[in-house]
């Protein structure tokens, strides 16, 4: 039995998401991005918060909303604003730093 070695083409991941999703700057794209950053925060607020041993529902109290707000935060089921997420880390006792990018310039804010 013969085998033909072909050589496999490499894409990197940014040459998937531009062919699939779209490119950056795009709507769709623009979206896809913005929804994996929210689903990232929403790891790292359960990991600290573990980390913490306090429960949904004991964090929920230190910032003043029900538990199903905590998990639905977590688990990236709902819109969330700034305060809220300032509110959540504040009561981590864990440091934000925000960094926006506009165009070709980078703004840092600690909080």
């Amino acid at each position: 039995m013969k085998t033909k070695n072909k050589e496999l083409e490499m894409f990197s991941f940014e040459q998937i998401k531009d062919e699939f999703i779209g490119e950056l700057g795009t709507e769709r794209r623009t979206r896809y991005e913005q929804e994996l950053q929210l689903e990232v925060l929403g790891e790292i607020i359960k990991k600290v918060r573990l980390e913490r041993n306090l429960t949904q529902e004991e964090l929920g109290k230190l910032i003043g909303v029900q538990r199903a707000q905590i998990s639905k935060l977590e688990n990236n089921t709902t819109n969330v604003t700034m305060e809220t997420i300032l509110k959540v880390f504040g009561a981590l006792n864990a440091k934000v730093n925000i960094n926006v990018e506009l165009m070709n310039n980078k703004i840092q804010v600690a909080g």
